[in-house]
């Protein structure tokens, strides 16, 4: 069972990631894991979760707009970015939310 991510109180941001992805591996599962990695190490990062069936889903939380602008900015990240445009995906949406409340057991 993969972990619910421990968020601070919000104010903070999520970063909504649906995607259908190709047939075939071709390298994606072990950019995922780099990108998890990667993402962990930047400022502002709070926690991710991820999931994936027919359509994945994966919500990063940042603390920060700036924050997230600087890991869409960041080199390793945009290769990523390229070689899903190019050969992961079918389709995508990203979608950036302000997280106002949470609540939970």
């Amino acid at each position: 069972m993969s972990e619910i991510a421990k968020t601070p109180e919000p104010p903070y941001y999520a970063v909504i990631f649906s995607s259908h992805r190709t047939k075939g591996d071709d390298g994606y599962g072990a950019m995922a894991d780099r990108m998890v990695e990667l993402a962990a190490n930047q400022p502002g990062f709070l926690g991710i979760e991820s999931v994936r069936e027919d359509l994945g889903i994966t919500v990063s939380y940042w603390d920060s707009l700036e924050s997230i602008t600087n890991w869409k900015k960041n080199a390793e990240h945009r290769e990523a970015q390229r070689l899903g445009h190019q050969k992961w995906y079918s389709s995508f949406r990203v979608r950036v939310a302000r997280v106002e409340r949470e609540y939970g057991i």
